[in-house]
């Protein structure tokens, strides 16, 4: 294992960059670390001044480079049960423990460690690092990072995104839409129902066709059995409304996801939502109000195992089934802005977002291994 890597990641896990708080003080300790190797690095700031993604570069500024990218926001661990403080990573039994150990710092401890490497490197084509902000609430961060790398006079060969594969190559991942409704009613006195509009049973209509819509996208679209879960899923995850027992309740509110496969059009899938709304609910909506808000929104990824970038990066990792996996990641959005891109980072997803997260000493030092192959691979 690179001899930067334990005590980077061991850095990183001690700042609480949950995605409601300022990744600030992180990418800037990030910022300085690259300054004192020589390497300068920008950072990409948010509206408010208070979240930045980080884009810096190692080598010659030409076209073919390789981005190393990471998120840098964690889950957070409230009502979560740990043996040990989430945010000082502690090494037990061959695992560093910490939040985000896997989730995904340690892809940007081993990252940032590559850098002293590379910097030494007689690179032909540079190392590019992006670290992002709020991915873990819709792949916010890195939208701006791509806005910004349209400005740059080079373009990148292609993106390894760290997120935990087990150190295997995945070469696709689904989509996910979300939406937030809101079925605004009218209140009354629960003994003169039929006066009122109840907003909990417009909602509970609409979350059982949505139920009904996943059971039959299921059944009938062409399975993709390169994922673990292979076809489209439709999910109502929140679910909140009414104010007493004895009130017809004016207002319901339920937050629901589609997570499809690369090639299924989301839009379809939310236009049979919306028809049904609009036809089956309609007596209910001259009184009612029922409004859709998108809250989650990024695509999926099919990356071409033909494309030169991928097939030589396959070369370096393990490439065991399966290639694709049910989760999401900030490489379709690079994908889409025309950077080839694949998944492969140390850790398992099994151990992310739970408590007494970990990543396992050897994935660390599996991807250090990688990466050092990934920079030789820019001297030739």
């Amino acid at each position: 294992m690179a001899s930067a890597t334990l005590p980077l990641l061991e850095t990183l896990i001690g700042f609480d960059t949950v995605s409601r708080n300022s990744n600030l003080g992180l990418i800037e300790w990030l910022r300085d670390h690259f300054a004192a190797l020589g390497v300068s690095a920008t950072l990409v700031t948010d509206k408010t001044g208070t979240k930045a993604n980080l884009w810096a570069t190692i080598g010659p500024e030409v076209d073919g480079g390789i981005i190393l990218s990471g998120h840098t926001d964690v889950v957070p661990v409230d009502g979560q049960a740990w043996t040990s403080d989430p945010f000082k990573a502690v090494i037990r039994d061959g695992n560093l423990y910490g939040r985000g150990a896997c989730d995904m710092k340690g892809f940007v401890a081993a990252a940032t460690a590559i850098a002293e490497t590379a910097r030494n490197a007689p690179l032909r084509r540079p190392l590019h690092f992006a670290f992002s902000y709020d991915e873990e609430v819709g792949c916010i961060g890195v939208r701006d990072l791509l806005t910004f790398l349209d400005t740059l006079p080079y373009r990148p060969a292609g993106v390894i995104v760290g997120e935990p594969t087990e150190m295997k190559i995945v070469l696709g991942h689904k989509g996910k839409r979300a939406w937030c409704c809101t079925v605004k009613g009218h209140a009354v006195h629960s003994s003169r129902a039929p006066e009122g509009v109840n907003a909990v049973e417009g909602a509970a209509r609409l979350i059982a066709e949505i139920a009904g819509i996943s059971a039959e996208v299921r059944r009938n679209d062409q399975p993709d059995d390169g994922f673990d879960v292979p076809f489209t899923t439709l999910l109502t995850t929140v679910m909140e409304g009414g104010m007493s027992t004895n009130t017809v309740p004016d207002l319901a509110r339920f937050v629901f996801e589609c997570r499809h496969l690369p090639d299924t059009d989301p839009e379809a899938i939310f236009a049979r939502i919306q028809a049904f709304t609009d036809t089956n609910l309609a007596t209910d909506r001259q009184r009612a109000e029922i409004l859709f808000e998108e809250i989650t929104n990024y695509p999926g990824l099919a990356a071409d195992p033909a494309d030169g970038f991928v097939a030589a990066m396959s070369r370096f990792a393990c490439t065991a089934v399966p290639p694709k996996v049910a989760y999401g990641t900030e490489a379709g959005l690079f994908q889409r802005a025309g950077i080839p891109a694949l998944v492969c980072g140390p850790g398992s997803i099994a151990q992310a977002h739970r408590p007494d997260e970990f990543c396992a000493l050897d994935q660390l030092a599996a991807c250090d291994t990688f990466l050092a192959q990934v920079v030789e691979s820019l001297t030739v």
